[in-house]
């Protein structure tokens, strides 16, 4: 379900992760995510150091600032869901400028938005879409730079809703982050899947004995 609180924001969502945490019995563990699960994580790690040992940010949407550029196509997409619904608001957006531009420019964003409005709960999770594109993982770049974990921050081109730029900016602030680019998901889906993998994979067996990884 969708719980009782709103708006939707990274303060709730990161509530859930470490509500379910405790309940699993997890003191410290890895925080990784797509999209916003990075922004979630990241979020995690510098509210609640102690909790978290390593980070896996993957194709990261946010930085430091709350509503960036790059989420107005989503805010396009919900409002007009939210305004008229699932199926006159997909004819709208598809025939908008922003799906014109996606479609040359980042047609895996296009084809993910699409999705949106065929969900069974469009109207519903339109409301978690506009919320949270409007916010902020509520971090500064200080709060980034005094993280002392190791870090994993994936990005790749072709990308207009998660922007490569996010993705060094991220890296870049943090001292033990590693960096990788991989084949966009616009190029080749199954490449980008196996190369990702690979990088979660290298980068948690080579972290596997590190005194920051060992639960407290």
């Amino acid at each position: 379900g969708l719980g009782e609180r709103r708006p939707f924001s990274f303060e709730i969502f990161a509530d859930d992760v470490l509500a379910a945490a405790d309940r699993a019995g997890l003191d410290r563990f890895v925080a990784g995510g797509i999209s916003m699960g990075a922004a979630i994580a990241l979020r995690l790690a510098c509210r609640h150091p102690r909790r978290v040992a390593a980070l896996v940010l993957v194709r990261p949407a946010w930085t430091f600032s709350p509503a960036p550029q790059n989420m107005q196509p989503i805010t396009e997409a919900a409002e007009l869901i939210l305004a008229h619904g699932a199926d006159k608001g997909r004819t709208i957006f598809a025939r908008s400028d922003t799906a014109t531009r996606l479609y040359r420019e980042a047609p895996d964003n296009l084809s993910s938005l699409l999705g949106y409005f065929d969900r069974p709960d469009a109207k519903e999770f339109a409301q978690v879409l506009a919320d949270i594109a409007g916010d902020g993982p509520g971090v500064c770049d200080r709060d980034v730079a005094a993280l002392d974990i190791p870090a994993l921050v994936v990005g790749n081109a072709m990308d207009a809703v998660h922007p490569l730029s996010s993705a060094y900016t991220l890296a870049a602030a943090m001292s033990r982050a590693v960096f990788a680019e991989i084949t966009p998901k616009a190029r080749n889906s199954a490449r980008h899947f196996i190369e990702l993998h690979e990088q979660i994979g290298s980068f948690l067996q080579s972290n596997s004995n590190a005194r920051s990884l060992i639960p407290s």
